[in-house]
């Protein structure tokens, strides 16, 4: 195997394709990487993207980041992350919430962004936890919901829902 070593992380292989795995150590805490990208309103995503080739995050209600052609690119979803998206005047960090060793792929999970009930995709992390389906926050365990609050990694938009009288509904297996 091929391993592409860049300051910080290594691309390498995994069962999902290229993945990102830590070529130095992380404390908790720690910012791992910024994402950048290009900002387009969801209108403008092109609709023929799945899975893999799908890499778009959503950052607003209607506001999208589309792809960096950078290291974020690459950074797996698992539904037992070691790093999660933090929201910050600086930008849209990705920090460390375990201490990652090096080698450890690096990963987040993908429905703290989401709040696009339509959008779905397959998972297939293959953790104990592993959810099947990586789809909108909402569809999340409300402890697990609490849990990424409490490490705040989930954006304002998902923050304001969360805080209004419509929060309270919750579907389990949908």
């Amino acid at each position: 195997m091929k391993v592409l070593v860049l300051n910080n992380f290594a691309v390498g292989q995994t069962h999902l394709g290229q993945s990102v795995f830590a070529a130095r150590s992380f404390k908790k805490g720690d910012v791992i990487t910024k994402f950048t990208g290009p900002i387009l309103h969801k209108a403008e995503i092109p609709k023929r993207y799945k899975g893999a080739a799908d890499r778009y995050v959503q950052i607003g209600l209607d506001e999208f980041m589309g792809p960096s052609g950078d290291i974020d690119d690459l950074i797996n979803h698992s539904c037992e992350p070691n790093a999660g998206l933090r929201f910050m005047k600086a930008g849209i960090l990705l920090v460390a919430i375990e201490p990652i060793e090096v080698g450890d792929e690096i990963t987040w999970d993908y429905s703290t962004t989401m709040f696009e009930n339509s959008w779905r995709m397959r998972c297939n992390c293959q953790k104990s936890t592993c959810r099947k389906i990586i789809g909108d926050f909402m569809l999340l365990n409300p402890e697990l919901q609490q849990k990424y609050r409490r490490l705040n990694l989930i954006p304002k938009y998902i923050k304001d829902y969360m805080d209004s009288a419509e929060y309270n509904v919750y579907t389990d297996g949908i």
